[in-house]
């Protein structure tokens, strides 16, 4: 008996600098938004047939929306169709997104290890950026999702 191989893919989402953000319009990503974005563009680029055969093992695993980073799972007979999906997404919701794949592993040990050094890069990365204006609750929010890093199961 052979087990069900999957391919995790950690991908980082980058947001349109050009957008005019107003501050009643926070751009949140979500697993729910991501997803929804990325199984429209199956649809619109390979169908219902292939919307039907990717969704067996299809599921966005992980989501931070300070660092931006996202695993998403997908069968290993679909995942370059999913990857090409994710390529021709356009956007979240109403916000312009261009996704760039950092890491691709067949088991979620290894995702989880490139998310985590990805995840701590990126988020030192942000304290720079954002100077010494950064708040204790956005630093516990950080913690909390490397944490949540560390539990993901298949």
């Amino acid at each position: 008996m052979v087990g069900f191989k999957n391919r995790y893919m950690v991908m980082e989402v980058f947001l349109d600098p050009n957008r005019e953000l107003a501050v009643d319009d926070p751009i949140i990503l979500t697993q729910f938004n991501v997803s929804k974005a990325i199984r429209d563009s199956i649809l619109v680029n390979f169908g219902e047939c292939g919307l039907a055969s990717s969704l067996g093992s299809f599921q966005v695993k992980y989501v931070n929306p300070i660092t931006k980073l996202c695993i998403i799972r997908a069968s290993r007979e679909e995942h370059q169709k999913v990857w090409a999906a994710i390529t021709l997404v356009t956007s979240v919701g109403n916000c312009p997104v261009l996704f760039n794949l950092l890491d691709l592993s067949g088991s979620i040990k290894a995702g989880k290890k490139a998310a985590l050094k990805c995840d701590e890069l990126k988020f030192e990365q942000y304290k720079l950026a954002s100077g010494s204006c950064l708040s204790p609750e956005v630093i516990q929010q950080m913690h909390n999702y490397q944490e949540k890093i560390k539990i993901l199961e298949h």
